[in-house]
């Protein structure tokens, strides 16, 4: 089919809140897709904050066993810094299974963030 929706997966990834500590999103399964990307929205910041995104991989979907990905697999917009009402794409080119989307906090208060991973180029089509 054509059309976008019949050939992607759209899984939330961190579920839209204020954040005022670092947070690590749900683990997202690639299997079966070529490619995934997450977009992360962000709201108000609070109190000078200071937050960032990264992209983690694993093998696994065990909490623990996530690693960041490598800055040569990660195509990204997001500052170091991530700005209020402000939306961003955070690509994954890498080989691992599971990756889940971080959010990092050096200091201020809080951020509104949420974000759905897009995963693409399904081995099977349409997608459901």
């Amino acid at each position: 089919m054509r059309d976008l929706a019949s050939n992607i997966s759209a899984i939330a990834a961190l579920a839209p809140a204020v954040q005022s500590a670092a947070i690590n999103g749900a683990a997202i399964d690639t299997q079966g897709f070529g490619s995934v990307a997450f977009i992360l929205n962000t709201g108000a910041i609070a109190g000078d904050g200071d937050f960032g995104a990264k992209v983690q991989e694993s093998d696994t979907d065990v909490s623990g066993d996530f690693t960041d990905a490598d800055a040569a697999v990660v195509d990204s917009t997001a500052d170091a810094t991530l700005e209020a009402a402000s939306t961003y794409k955070l690509g994954y080119r890498g080989h691992k299974r599971f990756v889940r989307l971080a959010i990092t906090k050096a200091g201020g208060t809080s951020i509104a963030a949420g974000a759905v991973a897009i995963l693409g180029n399904a081995a099977s089509r349409p997608v459901a």
